[in-house]
């Protein structure tokens, strides 16, 4: 693997906490040793004496209620203490608006034991309390339960007749722009078109660490928990409000999260489980889920699209249509932004989009990493490359033919936009100019060999969040914000940010989060955290360099009497004349004459949304990619990836560099491996483990090349920074699509692209009894 930031001359690569560092300096993480170590103690982790150990019983059936429970077996295991279900809990507030989350669509919100309904196969229908896990392991597997079973719907495809418009709203969605032009006008007319439909299958998150919450109960009845979640304020919140608790009785912490990628935005079903087991018996609760029961809530979404493109001969866009059809659960309907793209990455007078909601027997889907962007911007850069063939055109060339300079779908300039120079970058790194035409141009051994591109698109998100500082006079400066740190690096980046500020050495900064009580911070999610949180420790630290200043002015003989603050700068421990040789003083001597005493600001971050209101704020990038594939087995290596990204000024480039090599990973799982099997005729998905669910291992990736294209956007934030977790996956996977067609000539309009697929496919893309694989290309 390969790696280059474009955008300032790199300093070589530094341990966490070895000295000064700079803005975009590659630093290895300064909680990396914790974890290395096991030092670092997440939710599960966490024992008190005299803890309860739950385990989860899960419904068998997908629709109905429950008759009854016979729990006698299940009691009569040594050490079980009790058995929660919906007969016996602790009371409970049962209106919706107590269960809804900061990140909730409309609707009403899963109640766990709540009632004798049973809404979804694998529904948590009891809680085995024992004083071991073993003890409580095997008394679940012998509760009975008796069901009377309704019938149930659990077949997308089966369902889209019933399709309809979302109701109600959630945080980050943006209903289809209204249509422009006339789109089925212009299509019947072009003299080039595609009209293409697409699946993508329902795809569970599983990060390592499985969700679990430990329940920490002290003598006055104070819940300490600890909860695999990405917004201690947002857990803290929903259980404030579901069981009626002032928040000074909860603290929620998630000092260190292994993974989420969305499905830690809302609370789980085990937080609510474990506090309510906590009250119920007195004691502390610690419930962690099994890798089974991960596949037990909230997933991506199975969505199936169609998009029809239209141009006239030189491959000017005349008509963009995307329709989508997407699952949500009866009791929610849940959202994405999965059509937008189409009416933003590329210019047309004529545009038609439109997004439906099909209501199943499930759990409601969530966010997942690049929700919506990975299945609608796949959709879209698949099409893009059908109608290049169409045209006889480089898809390349394509691409930069309909070239959006401003939001097309809103008419607004973009506060910043490198995609140009991502195609320029990335096209010369790869060596794209030297890729031949025509399908099946190339071939090594038993392998034909197919180069495919795509571009991807992500929205440059700025919240509100605050942040707090205490700088003490031996040097150590403390930050605090109750943000998250879910494998991304927040850790680093903001004793980066921070240190950088005032030229402190890194091992002298501490940043404080995962912890409820500390200032207010949004959720870690939609690649926002730097440019909210990032912003607010900039903004805490520049206070405290306008303190610093004033206190140095003030002494006597000060450099700095009639300096401005702009005239000076915070290097290397010093406070400094900017171009005055001998113009400085120690902050240690400043810190001295305030007295000794600490010196703390806090500082409030709000968006400038009058000011970003008038910008369109995305990240992009383009994604070119290399593929063999062996014919007579199917199968497709990944050989090689080329990814430019603009994502406004890089923070940390160790950290960025990890997001975006994560992003390309799951890009090529998306493409070739990840996709979870359900049994409609039971309801349920069936792959429900590693065994099955597959993934990618190492021997799955190979070469990948990360270009940061040189960017600084301060309409999104002060830092000039986007955010980096979720452009990295967006148009990998149709890359690879592309790529595949390239090699074989044949197109794949499904995923995972598994080998069955490229085996069984004419060459026109069209496989026997499937009509997701289906296209229609007409040339006039």
């Amino acid at each position: 693997m390969t790696f280059t930031i474009n955008q300032s001359p790199q300093q070589p690569m530094a341990e966490a906490g070895t000295g000064y560092v700079r803005i975009g300096d590659s630093i290895s993480r300064t909680d990396g040793r914790a974890k290395v170590t096991g030092q670092a103690l997440y939710a599960a982790d966490h024992f008190v004496q005299g803890m309860l150990f739950g385990v989860v019983v899960n419904s068998t059936i997908t629709r109905g209620r429950i008759v009854r429970f016979a729990l006698e077996r299940a009691m009569a295991v040594a050490g079980v203490r009790d058995i929660l279900t919906h007969e016996n809990r602790p009371k409970t507030r049962s209106m919706d608006i107590f269960y809804k989350d900061m990140t909730a669509p409309g609707g009403s919100p899963f109640k766990p034991l709540h009632s004798d309904a049973i809404l979804y196969s694998g529904q948590p229908i009891a809680l085995v309390l024992a004083e071991t896990f073993e003890a409580a392991r095997e008394a679940s597997q012998l509760v009975e339960v008796e069901y009377e079973v309704e019938k149930h719907e659990a077949d997308l495809m089966a369902a889209l007749h019933r399709a309809h418009e979302p109701k109600g709203f959630k945080a980050g969605y943006a209903p289809p722009p209204k249509p422009k032009g006339d789109a089925d006008a212009a299509f019947a007319a072009a003299p080039v078109k595609i009209d293409s439909q697409y699946y993508s299958g329902a795809e569970y998150h599983n990060p390592m660490e499985m969700h679990a919450t430990t329940v920490i109960r002290d003598e006055e009845g104070h819940l300490t928990i600890y909860d695999k979640t990405q917004g201690s304020q947002n857990s803290r919140w929903v259980v404030s409000r579901v069981f009626g608790l002032g928040k000074d009785k909860i603290t929620v912490k998630n000092p260190f999260v292994g993974g989420a990628f969305g499905s830690g935005l809302r609370p789980q079903y085990n937080l609510i489980l474990a506090v309510m087991a906590s009250l119920h018996t007195e004691r502390s609760v610690r419930l962690v889920l099994t890798r089974q029961q991960m596949f037990t809530f909230g997933h991506r979404p199975e969505t199936v699209q169609r998009v029809r493109l239209a141009a006239d001969h030189d491959g000017k866009l005349q008509s963009v249509i995307h329709e989508a059809v997407a699952e949500t659960s009866r009791l929610e309907d849940y959202v994405e932004v999965v059509v937008n793209w189409s009416g933003q990455l590329y210019t047309s007078d004529n545009v038609r989009l439109e997004y439906k909601l099909v209501d199943l027997d499930r759990y409601s889907p969530i966010d997942m990493r690049a929700p919506g962007a990975a299945h609608g911007v796949h959709a879209l850069e698949i099409a893009m490359d059908e109608l290049s063939y169409a045209l006889r055109m480089d898809p390349l060339a394509l691409r930069l033919k309909n070239y959006a300079e401003r939001d097309p779908s809103r008419d607004l300039p973009h506060s910043t936009k490198e995609l140009r120079a991502c195609y320029a970058q990335g096209a010369e790194r790869f060596g794209w100019a030297k890729r031949p035409l025509e399908p099946r141009s190339m071939r090594e051994g038993n392998e034909l060999v197919g180069w495919g591109m795509a571009t991807g698109v992500w929205d440059a998100m700025q919240m509100f969040a605050r942040a707090r500082a205490v700088l003490h006079s031996d040097g150590r400066l403390e930050v605090s914000s109750a943000a998250s740190d879910i494998g991304t690096g927040t850790y680093t980046v903001m004793a980066q940010i921070a240190a950088a500020a005032l030229g402190l050495p890194l091992e002298n900064v501490t940043f404080k989060l995962g912890d409820s009580t500390l200032p207010v911070a949004p959720i870690e999610g939609g690649s926002s955290h730097v440019a909210t949180v990032g912003s607010a420790v900039e903004g805490v630290c520049e206070k405290l360099q306008k303190r610093l200043f004033q206190i140095a002015r003030g002494l006597d003989d000060s450099p700095f009497a009639k300096a401005r603050i702009a005239d000076v700068e915070f290097f290397r421990g010093t406070l400094r004349l900017k171009g005055v040789s001998g113009a400085q003083l120690p902050l240690s001597q400043i810190l001295a004459a305030a007295g000794g005493e600490p010196l703390e600001e806090k500082y409030l971050m709000l968006p400038h949304m009058l000011k970003q209101r008038k910008y369109s704020r995305a990240t992009h990038s383009a994604v070119f990619c290399e593929v063999r594939v062996d014919e007579e087995l199917g199968t497709v290596r990944v050989t090689r990836v080329v990814s430019a990204i603009a994502a406004g000024r890089i923070i940390s480039a160790k950290t960025a560099r990890s997001q975006i090599y994560g992003g390309v990973v799951w890009g090529i799982s998306q493409a070739l491996h990840e996709e979870a099997h359900s049994d409609n005729s039971l309801g349920r998905f069936m792959n429900h483990s590693f065994a099955e669910y597959h993934i990618p291992v190492q021997a799955d990736i190979h070469d990948i090349d990360l270009i940061f294209v040189d960017e600084d956007d301060r309409i999104v934030s002060r830092l000039g920074a986007k955010g980096v977790g979720e452009i990295g996956q967006v148009g990998v996977a149709a890359a690879i699509s592309n790529a595949i067609f390239h090699a074989t000539g044949k197109r794949v309009r499904s995923t995972p692209m598994t080998p069955d697929k490229v085996m069984q496919l004419e060459n026109e893309g069209k496989r026997p009894g499937s009509h997701m694989d289906s296209a229609v290309l007409a040339i006039d």
